[in-house]
């Protein structure tokens, strides 16, 4: 397997001689270990904190990068631990205070020996010099693997071999995080050689999403559901450096008729629904920002539900290209976390976000169903047209009522369900977009279970229909600005969706609910 960037490489390959390509890689191999040897041995030889960082600012950076990364991490009590590049131990002394053990691993002697000397008083801890492309390590024995700066030492086909092993290493929903340099480089220590491989975000998101390995007994395949991938804000705030990302993966169960082919529902969402394309088609139909119902004018009506005041804390669930977390932090003073499975609605979001210049306003891509916080972390949750794809909803709202604060207020509105029977036609569109669909009511009531109070339950169909024909009439006056942009085809599919989605409305099968809700 080659990363996108590089496919066109393949043909080549597959002309030579097995044998000769077989020792290219060995050849290939051996250089890059050398080359990563040699590249360590100058730049550990005092182990000190700048020198593993390879940057002068390195202790103003671990105070203010520290704290967030571990932010990002599971629960780790009664976790067995391996974590891969240890160093001199900048987060080994955190990770032994939470789990029940920690393996920690580096490459060098004198990080590995520093590292010791500070950490070795922890009856938990066990560390070894081990380069991690020879490791043996028995199947199925760690919980979470933790690496920091590894996978960039690393060359195609030992990433891709690490990623394979780190799965057979953790037990099934055992979770790895890594922590990468993308594009280019981001310390600013002198280096007179630099092997170092500058990936970009895509090719590691592409790959630990792809790969998957069989169990020991070969009848069930697991492989990486992306939990978060998440900038370091450290690094943008001090650095204007936004190519520090990280990645949160959990070791799932691979199904073999997963949604029109695709290995996960994240896979299917940024390459069926939302493409960039299909993004972009539906903000022209919303309202710039916005792909939801409405756009900016029921943002407007929703949001003022919410009475927001300066310095509070929004968590916005599915929050897309954006646009209603800029408006809150804009007109409001709050702080913004965006979280959205699709890849592309948060790069879109990414990107403005630098032109709004807002710090308030942060994005993530997570999964909301294993995304985890600390209990009372916001004072409002927000989310629009989104838990429609979530299946086990009342789970969700139980965690999202552990994450707000007591007086927190909850806001959702979504696409819900008439009762059934349903049309063929809906049954047929509702399995093809893999929604969950509930009636208003029971919507509501999931809500309630979850332990809300003052639960309203809103069947808002009828402005539902009204948005829906405002938007058609709309873009009958755009038609011309839209085929320009786009062309007659995307504007015959996104108008006769539209039509579609009346109709499925009119019919009485499709429903749009609006839901409030408090937190004692």
């Amino acid at each position: 397997m080659t990363f996108p960037a590089r496919q066109h490489n393949s043909g080549e390959l597959s002309r030579e001689p097995r044998w000769k390509i077989h020792r290219t890689h060995q050849h290939k191999a051996k250089k890059t270990r050398s080359n990563m040897t040699e590249f360590w041995q100058e730049h550990s030889k005092g182990a000190t904190v700048e020198e593993m960082m390879l940057d002068s600012r390195a202790q103003e950076l671990t105070h203010h990068e520290l704290p967030e990364i571990l932010s990002m991490l599971p629960c780790l009590e009664g976790s067995r631990v391996l974590e891969l590049g240890a160093g001199i131990g900048r987060y080994t002394s955190h990770l032994l205070t939470k789990a029940a053990h920690v393996t920690a691993v580096d490459f060098m002697d004198s990080f590995v020996e520093r590292n010791k000397q500070d950490n070795g008083h922890h009856s938990n801890a066990t560390f070894l010099q081990a380069d991690v492309t020879k490791m043996d390590v028995p199947k199925n024995s760690f919980d979470f693997i933790f690496s920091n700066w590894l996978l960039m030492y690393l060359s195609d086909e030992e990433l891709k071999t690490f990623i394979e092993q780190s799965l057979s290493w953790l037990r099934p929903g055992g979770f790895l995080f890594f922590r990468e340099s993308c594009n280019h480089r981001s310390g600013d220590s002198k280096r007179d050689f630099n092997p170092t491989c500058y990936r970009t975000e895509a090719q590691y998101s592409y790959l630990v999403s792809s790969l998957q390995v069989e169990d020991t007994e070969g009848d069930q395949k697991f492989g990486y559901d992306i939990v978060l991938k998440k900038k370091v804000q450290a690094y943008i705030e001090m650095k204007n450096n936004p190519n520090q990302i990280c990645w949160l993966l959990e070791k799932v169960p691979r199904s073999s008729n997963m949604q029109n082919g695709f290995s996960t529902f994240q896979q299917f969402l940024d390459n069926q629904q939302y493409t960039n394309t299909g993004i972009l088609r539906y903000e022209k139909m919303f309202g710039a920002g916005y792909v939801s119902t409405g756009g900016p004018s029921t943002t407007k009506e929703f949001v003022d539900m919410l009475n927001l005041k300066p310095g509070q804390k929004v968590l916005d669930v599915g929050c897309g290209i954006g646009g209603g977390d800029f408006y809150m932090a804009k007109t409001f003073g709050v702080e913004v976390l965006g979280l959205d499975l699709s890849d592309n609605m948060v790069n879109i979001a990414m990107e403005r976000a630098i032109t709004e210049k807002l710090p308030s306003v942060q994005f993530e891509v997570a999964d909301a169903t294993k995304r985890m916080f600390p209990e009372g972390s916001f004072d409002v949750i927000y989310s629009r047209d989104t838990i429609l794809h979530i299946d086990d909803k009342l789970a969700l709202f139980k965690n999202f009522h552990s994450w707000l604060k007591p007086g927190g207020k909850l806001l959702i509105s979504d696409y819900c369900c008439g009762e059934k029977p349903w049309t063929s036609v809906f049954e047929a569109y509702v399995k093809q977009r893999g929604y969950v669909l509930y009636t208003p009511s029971q919507y509501g009531k999931f809500i309630g279970e979850a332990g809300f109070c003052n639960v309203l339950a809103d069947d808002r169909t009828a402005q539902f229909i009204q948005v829906i024909k405002t938007e058609l009439q709309r873009a009958e006056a755009i038609k011309d600005e839209f085929i320009e942009e786009f062309s007659e085809d995307d504007y015959l599919a996104i108008v006769n969706g539209w039509r579609e989605k009346l109709g499925r409305t009119n019919s009485g099968d499709q429903r749009w609910g609006l839901f409030y809700a408090t937190r004692d």
